[in-house]
């Protein structure tokens, strides 16, 4: 079932990506596996999807330790500063940077480890005020603000438009980030300013996000169903 659900998931990146001119192998999958057993992601990868995404840090140790030491894992979620250093041992992207004392927080662990590790920039697209994220507007002096963080690749941004929107109505927030990551990219505030990471859109928006430039999408429901 699920490697059908992932089959599924696929079809329609290639068909999104088709539509709107785009290269299929541009998009990755991030399943998001949080409240997952670790045996419905080994029954994923069993399918050939690597990337999983994983909201809490504690949850995410106990599968991250016993599971393929190849496989690749994005945090998701909110990240508090008492977190950052677990967050940089054990996972190749942090998507939630949104702040500059967790940025630097990162910046440090990922040295002391002696790695480099991605990161997106949470924008707060909606302006929401239940949720994380920089405001748009703060978005490139933040960025500014982290260009001497050694440690830390910089890749792009990364959002959740405001709940409750049907798939077409969400299509101005994709667009809004689209936006701002190009007039960064144009300051030149990304590690790769050729290739800058959009994550966008999840299990009911993926197909629009697509259309409108995501890199990255997050699709937990419709690949493992509803969690407990």
């Amino acid at each position: 079932m699920i490697c059908q659900k992932i089959e599924k998931v696929l079809a329609d990146i290639q068909q999104a990506a088709v539509q709107s001119q785009r290269e299929p192998k541009e998009i990755k999958l991030v399943a998001v596996s949080k409240k997952m057993p670790p045996e419905a992601i080994t029954r994923a990868q069993q399918c050939g999807q690597m990337i999983f995404g994983e909201n809490y840090i504690q949850e995410a140790r106990s599968k991250i330790e016993q599971l393929d030491p190849q496989l690749n894992w994005h945090f998701i979620g909110h990240l508090q500063s008492n977190k950052a250093k677990e967050a940089a041992r054990m996972f190749q992207m942090v998507e939630t940077v949104d702040r500059l004392k967790i940025a630097r927080a990162l910046d440090r662990h990922a040295g002391n480890y002696g790695r480099s590790l991605e990161i997106l920039i949470q924008v707060n697209i909606g302006k929401e005020s239940q949720k994380s994220g920089v405001p748009p507007e703060q978005t490139s002096q933040l960025l500014q603000n982290m260009q001497e963080l050694k440690n830390l690749r910089i890749r792009g941004l990364m959002t959740t438009p405001p709940y409750g929107r049907q798939a077409e109505k969400c299509r101005p927030w994709f667009r809004s980030l689209k936006r701002i990551s190009q007039q960064c990219a144009e300051k030149r505030l990304f590690y790769d300013n050729d290739q800058v990471e959009l994550s966008m859109g999840m299990s009911g928006d993926y197909k629009v996000a697509i259309e409108e430039g995501a890199t990255i999408i997050r699709v937990g429901t419709a690949i493992f169903g509803s969690r407990l």
